[in-house]
């Protein structure tokens, strides 16, 4: 898997945590119609898992090494 910037991990890791964390309050609440509460609670927890795969990409990736072609040599 290519390189992606912690910062864009980050954000997207908020994004699935917090939309999956609100679709299981939303999906368990009497809010929710009836026929629809499963499949809320369900989408919910498939958002967590998301979030929690890109917290392990997050934690797992290697830092990105410098592009060697752009450096510019040292001329003594």
């Amino acid at each position: 898997m290519r390189y992606i910037e912690p910062t864009r991990v980050k954000v997207l890791m908020m994004m699935f945590f917090a939309t999956g964390i609100l679709g299981i309050i939303i999906g368990l609440s009497p809010v929710a119609p009836p026929s629809t509460k499963m499949i809320i609670t369900f989408m919910g927890v498939v958002n967590v898992g998301l979030g929690a795969f890109f917290t392990f990409i997050l934690l797992t990736q290697a830092e990105k090494a410098p592009d060697k072609r752009k450096k510019k040599k040292k001329r003594d």
